[in-house]
């Protein structure tokens, strides 16, 4: 395993850090949502880089980008690249979102209808199709569907059935397939056209680029350090600890150091960062701060409330 450094000008639309960035434009999400499902949407409200963490016993999730429309309809899209089974992961991640939707004594009837949808650079059934839906039917009425809310839907830029879909949608997944980071190319489609002004105007942001800069040779100390430790396990258990304690550290330490550019951070929150000890959660919060425009987006992206 390697580790191969970018620069956020040689980002596409393919890679988390800039597909969330695009995403994270209102007008971009909602006409992504309007095109694949054919429907019409008011308004959307969207949070990038969203955590879901019910318990720290159990696995949380980060989700690409995260939204709702006006009928509170959630919206979960994901970005993948490398091939692998997503089947359990999408269970997973309903069943994060319906805990997140549902509070202590509400009725079941409250649960919203969800949404997790997959962008695949593979094709995750090699059934060469570009659209997969799923949804909850009766297994002996094929007619009669549970009418739960939920709803999969795996995208593959690798379809060969192309009279099945828009062709908005097929340029669409053309232009993740082509992986072009020049985004020069016409695809002759309004949609894409904004996708690449998005994609320029977002490289053209000197304070991002910085903060993806400094996000990189971090996760490349992080790699580094990954392999040290890996060549030094068999060193006894109380050294161990004290690697591990110290790497969590250093990872808060950065994440404090990356907020800083954007304003002064509290106390309250640094001691809340510091306190994380899980690396999970704290290569999360530090993805989450390199992306961030403030301090306050950050905070609601990781659900912290000041106390003050």
């Amino acid at each position: 395993m390697s580790y191969t450094k970018k620069t956020l000008k040689d980002l596409t639309i393919r890679d988390n850090f800039l597909f969330a960035a695009v995403m994270q434009q209102e007008d971009n999400c909602k006409q992504f949502l309007e095109m694949l499902l054919d429907i019409q949407i008011e308004r959307i409200d969207i949070q990038y880089e969203k955590t879901l963490i019910f318990n720290p016993e159990y696995k949380g999730i980060r989700m690409d980008v995260y939204a709702r429309d006006e009928m509170h309809t959630c919206y979960n899209i994901e970005m993948q690249v490398a091939s692998m089974d997503l089947s359990k992961r999408s269970r997973y991640y309903h069943s994060q979102i319906d805990m997140e939707l549902l509070n202590r004594g509400e009725d079941y009837d409250c649960l919203s209808s969800s949404y997790v949808i997959f962008i695949c650079d593979f094709d995750p059934f090699n059934l060469r199709r570009y659209c997969y839906s799923f949804e909850n039917i009766c297994l002996e009425e094929t007619g009669l569907k549970l009418q739960d809310g939920n709803r999969t839907i795996f995208l593959s830029t690798r379809g060969e059935n192309p009279e099945d879909i828009s062709p908005h949608l097929l340029n669409f997944l053309t232009f993740v397939r082509e992986n072009n980071p020049l985004e020069h190319k016409d695809y002759h489609d309004s949609y894409v056209s904004q996708l690449q002004n998005s994609i320029f105007q977002i490289k053209q942001n000197q304070e991002l680029g910085s903060r993806y800069m400094l996000l990189e040779l971090m996760l490349k100390d992080e790699y580094k350090k990954g392999i040290l430790e890996g060549k030094a396990e068999g060193k006894i258990e109380g050294k161990a600890e004290g690697k591990i304690e110290g790497k969590a550290e250093g990872k808060a330490e950065s994440i404090i150091h990356i907020l800083q550019a954007s304003n002064i951070v509290s106390e309250e929150l640094r001691s809340y960062i510091l306190k994380q000890s899980d690396d999970d959660i704290l290569t999360d919060m530090l993805l989450k701060a390199a992306s961030a425009h403030s301090i306050e987006q950050f905070m609601e992206s990781i659900s912290f409330k000041s106390n003050l």
